[in-house]
């Protein structure tokens, strides 16, 4: 059993001054792994005072100060990779082979990025009068999810880092443990007191008192749009700056003109990303668009992906998929696949209950509905599971007008033969990243959403400016 009865506030680590504590439920076996205490509004404003004091200084640090500051946390980020990633297998669920690749290796990737950019980051410049200078917006408010709990915390703080930001983190209650591990690495890597503050605890506690609080200067929030509506609201009164990276429904939109193999291939491919993850990434290809006189060929392939995956406990050799996060959300996902089949899509891979063979654990069977309406509510609603929503179009602009009938606007995904429709689809698309024939997640390139999936972007050097405030100086000189 792990138990985390301290938050980390100023520089050391520090007893929780309230008294409840919050289970940590392995989601492989049901059962409780540790504790964690959670924070009150006195723990957060004991963090933002922490924080305001050291920002007056770390604001004013060199590009090199912070740069080596930086390689310093790289140095000691992959020491404790291995043991990132055992955490994180533990307390969400993710397998041995994502957890040490794509989940701990993300968070890396991040802070190297960060660095890239800082390098040649243009905080001045000259307007031909005036100088333009970018400079730290304040005390960051952090509040990350527990479904990539590193790669969401990387990408906010290695730019508020390299930006001469100082910050108060809450971590998710239910992924706490890598979050701990991961305050281990900033304190062995230097971070100056105060500079980075962690409060363990839930949304409704401590996540409201860091988005409400008057002095911090931003909120940079990841989750469900529900909350992020709750986050905005707290955060309005002090018209304080909120970025959010919220829910998805990502169109994949698969083209007719892709032969037999090319299309099964990318059909495929589609059905396999759902399953990265249990499903749990906002920007998930949760509803594959393709041709109605290639329906049945569609659900064909990718019915044989999904009843080829292998679910198994996390902790199991090979690339296996584990269990979703919690009881709630496995109740959750078996209430849309119950609705899906009344609602009278065709399931034709999959379906509620448990995969055969595992008789505890919050596991889901990859499944597929075809012949999905883009009604219906399984295309509608954010499942955050292995459920793929097969629909059919009938020309290019009808599945346009499908991709962008959705509340959502994070992500989309096209894949044809013809490059200049496929770009031409692309650019039709009312969402913040599409990935086109497959294309790889991009460091660099930014990441966030229209519409209700978010405000703002994360990632490379457009992460930078959610940190940055705008100052102009007239009859200044660089």
């Amino acid at each position: 059993m792990r138990t985390l009865n301290q938050h980390y506030i100023n520089g050391a680590w520090t007893p929780a001054t309230g008294g409840q504590v919050l289970p940590v439920i392995n989601p492989a076996t049901e059962e409780q792994s540790g504790s964690v205490a959670c924070g009150t509004t006195a723990d957060v404003d004991a963090a933002v005072k922490a924080a305001q004091a050291a920002f007056a200084t770390f604001s004013q640090t060199s590009r090199e100060d912070r740069l080596a500051l930086l390689q310093a946390i790289i140095t000691a980020y992959q020491a404790r990779m291995g043991d990132i990633a055992e955490a994180i297998t533990l307390e969400m669920g993710a397998p041995k082979w994502l957890a040490s690749t794509g989940q701990a290796g993300s968070g890396l990737a991040h802070f190297a990025k960060a660095a890239e950019v800082l390098a040649d980051f243009p905080f001045t410049r000259d307007e031909n009068g005036f100088v333009i200078r970018r400079e730290p917006i304040g005390v960051c408010g952090l509040i990350t999810p527990w479904n990539w709990p590193v790669n969401q915390i990387a990408c906010k703080l290695a730019p508020a880092l390299a930006t001469g930001c100082t910050s108060v983190w809450k971590p998710s209650e239910m992924s706490p443990y890598s979050a701990h591990i991961f305050m281990e690495v900033l304190h062995e890597a230097g971070v100056p007191a105060g500079v980075v503050n962690l409060v363990h605890g839930d949304g409704p506690g401590v996540g409201a008192a860091i988005s409400a609080h008057p002095g911090i200067d931003m909120v940079s929030f990841t989750g469900s749009t529900r909350a992020g509506i709750e986050v905005a609201r707290a955060a309005a009164p002090t018209i304080k700056r909120v970025a959010q990276e919220l829910g998805g429904k990502s169109a994949n939109i698969i083209m007719d003109d892709l032969d037999e193999t090319g299309f099964a291939k990318a059909v495929a491919g589609g059905m396999q990303s759902m399953c990265v993850n249990s499903g749990q990434s906002c920007n998930a290809p949760s509803r594959m668009l393709v041709p109605q006189h290639r329906m049945d060929e569609a659900a064909r392939s990718a019915a044989s992906v999904a009843d080829a995956v292998v679910v198994a406990a996390p902790d199991s050799d090979g690339q296996v998929m584990g269990p979703v996060i919690s009881k709630n959300q496995w109740n959750k996902i078996q209430g849309l696949l119950e609705k899906g089949i009344e609602e009278g899509a065709d399931l034709v891979a999959g379906g509620p209950g448990r995969p055969e063979a595992l008789n505890r654990g919050y596991f889901v069977r990859p499944t597929v509905f075809a012949n999905v309406k883009n009604d219906m509510t399984i295309a509608q609603e954010e499942i955050f599971g292995p459920v793929l929503c097969l629909i059919g179009y009938e020309d290019e602009a009808d599945a346009v007008r499908i991709a962008n009938e959705t509340p959502y606007g994070l992500a989309g995904y096209v894949s044809g033969a013809d490059t200049a429709k496929v770009n031409a689809v692309a650019g039709q698309l009312r969402a913040g990243q599409v990935q086109i024939n497959g294309a790889g997640i991009d460091m660099g390139a930014p990441f966030g959403g229209y519409r209700q999936s978010g405000n703002g972007r994360e990632w490379g050097a457009h992460g930078f400016e959610e940190y940055l405030e705008t100052k102009a100086v007239i009859g200044g000189a660089v």
